[in-house]
């Protein structure tokens, strides 16, 4: 005979393959059906109530490792027990009239009662087919390559439920798939949870939690961000850490100020990274404010606390003429914040530091990135000249 394959695709469904054989010398013919892609991450659960003779006619893509069900009738096709099929609800009724009346004869023949009764069933599933009384056909899939049409689609359909679930260690080896007892933690299970370890307050020396989470910044990298609450005293502290490693290149971060909105643009301040602002005559070393992940305005404004609350810069140590240029400073700050321009720069040697570009992908034109090769110093103060990571490994003692 002759086998034909054709690559189709249902729509809101997925692409399957269909089977057509067929035999000239006795006329014998068979359809079946396979899923074009892979086993899909979770099962499916399809429950229709069928009401009309309409929902006789829904299309239905039954794998081979599908069971069917109907609740009403105690009526199950197991998984395994056909071959995989593109047909419609009737369609499956029918074939399954024909599996039951194919032994008929030879039970009539050995239990007359036992083919009586499967007489008997054989007419309820024939009346099923009328929709004389609405019934629920359930269709269950492991492998999640069955599908149930909805006509209404891309609406929803209230007599379709659709049902996403995981499947169990025994339908995974039923598929064939190898489950771990414990499968290790990845980096993509850690961006979606939140770890809580525990330590001391830094105030009070009480115990307290922090909360650790891996956050992806777009057109950057990964952070962490760790925040400690004390219940105690009440203190908080928030830092964040640059998830990755120290980059080949320092990197040269200049923003021109030009419109109040860009007090908005997000900005990563890594630990080793000093900000500068020229027309206000300001530097920020590195080291201070620690890593922080907030802002503009809120960069800003934790400046302006860091000059306030300093006791010797505004506390009563503090000489009136310091006091005066400080107050002035602060006066510069609110105007930067509101309508000044002004230019803010970010340097950091390791690269870990990052300003928002809001009209990413595209260039920004008030925003310019420059990457530069770090000084000796700058690599001191980093740690790296120091850092072998060749041929650290320890010479083997030689043997008397």
């Amino acid at each position: 005979g002759v086998t034909r394959l054709l690559l189709t695709r249902i729509p809101f469904f997925k692409e399957i393959i269909v089977s057509s054989f067929s035999c000239p010398s006795c006329s014998w013919s068979n359809t079946e059906i396979q899923a074009a892609g892979r086993i899909q991450e979770q099962g499916v659960r399809y429950a229709l109530a069928v009401t009309s003779r309409q929902d006789m006619n829904r299309e239905v893509v039954k794998t081979d490792c599908a069971s069917a069900r109907i609740p009403e009738l105690d009526f199950e096709i197991p998984a395994f027990s056909q071959k995989g099929v593109l047909t419609t609800i009737e369609g499956i009724i029918d074939r399954a009239v024909a599996g039951l009346e194919q032994d008929q004869p030879a039970r009539r023949a050995a239990d007359e009662e036992v083919a009586r009764k499967i007489d008997e069933f054989i007419g309820k599933l024939r009346q099923l087919k009328e929709v004389n009384a609405p019934f629920t056909f359930v269709l269950d899939d492991p492998s999640g390559n069955s599908f149930v049409e909805n006509p209404r689609a891309p609406l929803r359909d209230e007599a379709l439920v659709v049902t996403h679930y995981r499947r169990s260690p025994q339908q995974c080896a039923l598929l064939g798939l190898e489950v771990d007892a414990k499968a290790p933690d990845t980096a993509e299970d850690l961006r979606d949870e939140v770890l809580q370890f525990n330590t001391n307050c830094p105030e009070c020396n009480a115990p307290a939690s922090t909360n650790m989470k891996v956050v992806q910044i777009p057109h950057f990298k990964e952070v962490i961000i760790m925040a400690t609450n004390c219940d105690s005293c009440g203190h908080r502290t928030n830092e964040v850490k640059a998830g990755g490693a120290i980059e080949p290149q320092g990197t040269r971060i200049t923003l021109r100020i030009t419109d109040p909105s860009d007090m908005t643009r997000d900005i990563l301040k890594s630990e080793t990274c000093s900000v500068e602002i020229p027309e206000l005559e300001f530097e920020l070393g590195m080291g201070a404010l620690g890593g922080k992940f907030t802002t503009l305005e809120g960069l800003l404004k934790d400046i302006r606390d860091l000059v306030e609350k300093n006791p010797f810069t505004l506390g009563d140590s503090s000489t009136p003429s310091r006091t005066g240029k400080l107050q002035e400073f602060i006066g510069k700050l609110q105007e930067v914040k509101g309508k000044a321009q002004a230019h803010f720069i970010m340097d950091d040697p390791a690269g870990n530091s990052y300003l928002q570009n809001v009209y990413a992908p595209e260039e920004d034109p008030e925003l310019s990135v420059q990457r530069y090769e770090r000084s000796f110093e700058q690599n001191e103060e980093l740690g790296l000249n120091d850092m072998r990571t060749e041929g650290y490994e320890p010479e083997p003692a030689p043997r008397r």
